[in-house]
């Protein structure tokens, strides 16, 4: 039976086409997608061939994927058929993955809110670093999907004040729902100005910057305050100009890179969480509602209009946040 997959075919162009999945191999398990969620920042990144991308094409995107497994190979232990699990797989009809690297979704979770668990994992590991304390300050840079994970796990985390700013006001109204104590549009005011007054004119303990643009980077150092933390946890896609003296060094701040590649897969390291421990907690914290993320679904269509979909993200950013390809039709 053929299989339907999303292709990037080449630059700015997407399809869905048929394919023939390989043979189940021992140690893997065959999931039928259910739900998948496009990353915006990153897919499209991919799909234009900005900077710090492959710019190699065909291109089979996708990581963000929940399901029911359909099979299982020789040597798979845990995992059983008509579990319904989260894998980091493809925008595919179906899929195969390592035993390792499936998750079972707890009961009561919907698959397209699991399908969330990739991008979220991916927030909380750049949260992680930030080493946040109770009572720290902090920024969050960038209100998009990523930006409002990062807001809701740096509150569970005790930040206070957290304080959101995106250029979209759209973004910004959903902030408060997810525990912003003030939201910002630098757009509209003197931003330096409204952080110092959220902060008593100390600047942020952490700034953690989630909008992937080389122009906010020096925005994120001048909000630090003294001795404070920058994570730079968006996918910048060019160059940034920044002056390391007056905002980096005068003031003590540390800087740290937390793209989710440079961590620990499987096995912990230097005390260090691995991708399935924090893909199994964001599901748990989902799972127990103290991870929303309903109101971040702004568009669910057939994986058929997978093409739309992309359009309408690269050209409505401002109204096109969580978009969920449903699988069911295949």
């Amino acid at each position: 039976m053929k299989q339907k997959r999303v292709v990037f075919i080449r630059q700015n162009q997407v399809a869905v086409e048929d394919f023939e999945l390989r043979k189940l191999a021992s140690g893997e398990v065959l999931i039928k997608s259910v739900s998948t969620l496009i990353s915006p920042g990153t897919e499209t990144a991919f799909l234009m061939a900005l900077p710090n991308t492959s710019g190699v094409f065909p291109q089979y995107p996708g990581y963000s994927n929940a399901g029911i497994v359909a099979a299982v190979g020789d040597a798979v232990s845990q995992i059983r058929i008509g579990d319904r699990v989260a894998s980091g797989t493809s925008h595919a009809s179906h899929v195969l993955a390592r035993e390792e690297n499936v998750l079972k979704i707890p009961d009561g979770l919907s698959f397209d809110e699991a399908a969330f668990f990739a991008l979220a994992s991916i927030a909380l590991q750049g949260v992680r670093k930030a080493n946040i304390e109770l009572g720290d300050s902090v920024v969050v840079l960038g209100q998009g999907l990523v930006g409002q994970l990062a807001l809701q796990l740096a509150k569970l985390s005790g930040g206070m004040p957290v304080i959101g700013v995106d250029l979209y006001d759209s973004r910004l109204e959903l902030s408060p729902r997810h525990g912003a104590d003030y939201v910002f549009n630098p757009g509209k005011v003197h931003l330096e100005e409204e952080m110092g007054k959220a902060t008593e004119g100390k600047g942020a303990s952490v700034v953690i910057e989630a909008t992937g643009s080389p122009e906010a980077i020096p925005t994120a150092l001048k909000l630090a305050g003294n001795y404070g933390r920058v994570i730079l946890l968006g996918s910048t896609r060019g160059e940034s100009t920044v002056n390391f003296y007056r905002d980096v060094h005068r003031k003590g701040v540390t800087v740290i890179g937390a793209h989710n590649s440079i961590r620990p897969k499987y096995e912990s390291r230097h005390g260090w969480w691995t991708s399935r421990d924090d893909g199994t907690l964001v599901l748990k914290l989902m799972g127990k509602g103290l991870l929303q993320v309903k109101d971040l679904i702004s568009l669910k269509v057939s994986y058929k209009e997978a093409p739309e979909a992309y359009r309408r993200i690269m050209e409505s950013k401002e109204t096109a946040l969580g978009v969920i390809l449903d699988w069911t039709e295949t």
